[in-house]
């Protein structure tokens, strides 16, 4: 067994290219040799004494499981990892293993990087929830293995409704509709919403696309689709609510953020996107007892987003056989139950126990059956990119909604047609 501990307690900032560029496990020759299984993990355990306990026991549970493998677990941080992963890739290195979650899949499977894991959670398919396999399917096979989903939907403030006279959430498009003039009188404004560039868009606007019945890409996923009618529904809702100061200006920069933000401070009615660690510390400022949690909100549709975090297996590998050994190890229920502790996530499985224990966390379980992955293409994140510059356009009042979505489906066909 390798001593992974004091890796993995390491400052993930401290961490170097050069260490982390190591070759695919495997084998050197010797008959008694055990193979090498490398994983790149990224810090989905925020407590770095939580992550380095439940880490250590997978590796010594996985490597008494199999004992011709040595476990090897090399943390990475979030900054710049689609980056470094392309780098180690096109230089046929890097793990055994990595974490990906469904909107990265697409590229890497165009490029041939990533092996097929079907036959990991063939078994076990019709045991994880509705989307937590297709969400890591790319044309038709599967490419992650589900170790946990997250999950987002609506918070409340209730005592901001209070003060509006506001005794019933607005729970869809048309009750915050009604529900704005009377909050803007009372001094408040409505919706959070995050404009700024570097947030992603399924955390904003792509959720309201999706409530309006649209979609990001046409089905064959060679042009997009969200300069369509409900595409404009979408834009036009929120232009509306902005202009009505509905909407925070404070928009324009929010990457996403709680703290220190009109919602963190008691200015907003309510977020429509939050995590359970928004809504912590929303709690925090508004008090436990004026935290409501509600459904994802309802346009056309009903829907939120939440992801499944897969394993996927490097197809340079020189171990694939004990790299989909891990990953097999790694979808049972009981590591499944321990990351649910561990992380406060969500488990994919429905026969595993949600071991999530906070309260508030507990009530965005039923928002689990409305959560979609959104919309996988390899261009989806330069698709992003280009449609956040045009949705700020809009808001800032320099396009219409729709000019600023052909705008941006022009650019978004010309990149596809590449």
């Amino acid at each position: 067994m390798k001593s992974t501990v004091r890796r993995i307690a390491a400052p993930l900032t401290a961490l170097v290219l050069t260490a982390a560029l190591v070759s695919c496990g495997g084998s050197d020759g010797s008959a008694d040799k055990k193979k090498t299984v490398t994983l790149w993990m990224y810090p989905v355990i925020a407590d770095q004494a939580a992550s380095d306990t439940y880490w250590k026991k997978v590796e010594t549970d996985f490597e008494a499981a199999n004992s011709g493998f040595d476990l090897n677990i090399e943390p990475q941080p979030w900054d710049k990892r689609d980056e470094k992963l392309a780098t180690a890739f096109a230089g046929k290195k890097g793990p055994d293993v990595v974490l990906l979650i469904p909107d990265q899949l697409p590229q890497y499977v165009k490029n041939g990087s990533l092996e097929p894991v079907g036959d990991v959670v063939e078994a076990d398919k019709s045991k994880f929830l509705p989307n937590a396999i297709p969400g890591l399917t790319v044309e038709g096979k599967v490419y992650g293995a589900p170790i946990y989903h997250t999950v987002t939907t609506t918070i409340y403030n209730k005592t901001v409704l209070g003060k509006a006279g506001i005794t019933k959430p607005p729970a869809t498009w048309d009750e915050i509709k009604a529900a704005a003039p009377k909050l803007k009188a009372a001094g408040f404004s409505t919706l959070d919403y995050s404009a700024s560039p570097e947030a992603t868009l399924n955390l904003n606007f792509y959720p309201l696309l999706w409530q309006a019945g649209g979609k990001v890409f046409a089905d064959d996923g060679k042009s997009v689709a969200f300069n369509q009618a409900p595409g404009l529904e979408a834009l036009t809702f929120l232009k509306t609510l902005w202009d009505e100061g509905a909407v925070p200006k404070s928009a324009l920069t929010n990457g996403n953020a709680i703290e220190n933000q009109p919602i963190g401070k008691g200015q907003v009615a309510m977020a429509f996107t939050a995590t359970p660690a928004n809504a912590a510390l929303a709690a925090k400022s508004w008090g436990v007892d004026n935290t409501e949690v509600g459904a994802p909100l309802t346009g056309a549709k009903q829907v939120g987003y939440g992801i499944p975090g897969g394993l996927s297996v490097n197809a340079g590998s020189e171990n694939i056989d004990g790299a989909k050994k891990f990953l097999s190890f790694m979808i049972q229920p009981p590591q499944l139950e321990a990351m649910s502790k561990a992380t406060g996530y969500f488990t994919p499985r429905t026969d595993a126990k949600v071991e999530v224990t906070d309260p508030l966390t507990q009530k965005f379980g039923p928002a689990l059956q409305c959560a979609f992955p959104g919309e996988p293409n390899p261009a989806a994140r330069q698709i992003m990119a280009l449609l956040s510059v045009e949705i700020q356009a809009v808001l800032t009042g320099k396009k219409t909604p729709q000019q600023a979505l052909d705008d941006a489906a022009q650019q978004g066909n010309a990149l596809l047609g590449r």
